[in-house]
């Protein structure tokens, strides 16, 4: 699936807040190795080589389109287009650090535990996913996608998933020193017609819409669209809409 940069950061104090939050649950004095997991356009790499600017700093992402801006972004850090699930680091790091990107990738029974295993002893995984799949947002776009006229084509499509914190606990806790789980509802107020509508095309939305043709991504928005508002409705008063988004924190020291 294409990403879109401007889109996505259409929303960018709001997507960044939780990546702030995980990055100050971090206690690490001076990391050497650091990697940004998902790196995106390079705005939460930035994050991390201006708290530590004597480490050396790496993204790793599957776009693109998202890395020539983070290049942009970030000049002097290394960015790597790759998969999460093909990627290895060439030694072990001091901080792996992924914001809102492990959700994309499946059997984190195994994964978890493989990330774990590539940070050096006293290192940390430090991971923050979404957790909203049982919203009303992400259960419109399940309901659409599955409806007669949209299921042959979409039937196909996923947006992502994460475990329960109990199965993270589980499943890291045997290989971690310190494991510490939490989990955040941002009540996100947003501005704009059909605000939720466009948060969701920058990045739930991606796999609906990458198999559609123009008219079919037309189509496809047109009732969605309606259905989003119905369930978030602005208010009155000064138009914002909120939108609540619950979020997945994981900080592991091995």
């Amino acid at each position: 699936m294409s990403w879109e940069p401007d889109r996505y950061l259409q929303f960018a104090d709001q997507r960044l807040r939780p990546a702030l939050d995980l990055l100050g649950q971090i206690v690490l004095a001076t990391p050497r190795r650091i990697v940004d997991l998902g790196c995106g356009a390079g705005n939460v790499t930035r994050l991390l080589a201006e708290r530590w600017p004597a480490a050396e700093i790496s993204g790793l992402d599957s776009s693109p389109e998202m890395l020539v801006r983070a290049r942009a972004a970030l000049p002097q850090a290394r960015f790597e287009l790759a998969s999460v699930e093909q990627w290895r680091p060439d030694a072990p790091l001091d901080l792996l650090f992924s914001n809102a990107a492990l959700h994309w990738v499946g059997d984190h029974e195994a994964l978890f535990p493989r990330l774990l295993g590539c940070v050096a002893p006293g290192g940390v995984l430090a991971v923050q996913m979404p957790g909203n799949f049982d919203a009303p947002s992400h259960r419109l776009i399940r309901e659409l996608a599955s409806e007669p006229t949209w299921s042959a084509r979409l039937g196909a499509a996923r947006m992502g998933a994460v475990l329960g914190m109990a199965d993270y606990h589980r499943i890291l806790a045997p290989h971690a020193r310190n494991l510490a789980l939490w989990e955040t509802t941002y009540w996100q107020a947003l501005a704009g017609p059909a605000p939720v509508l466009d948060w969701l095309r920058g990045t739930t939305l991606l796999p609906y819409l990458a198999p559609l043709d123009e008219a079919g991504q037309a189509a496809f928005l047109d009732e969605l669209g309606p259905r989003l508002a119905a369930a978030y409705p602005a208010n009155p008063a000064d138009k914002l809409t909120l939108f609540p988004f619950r979020r997945l924190f994981i900080v592991a020291r091995r």
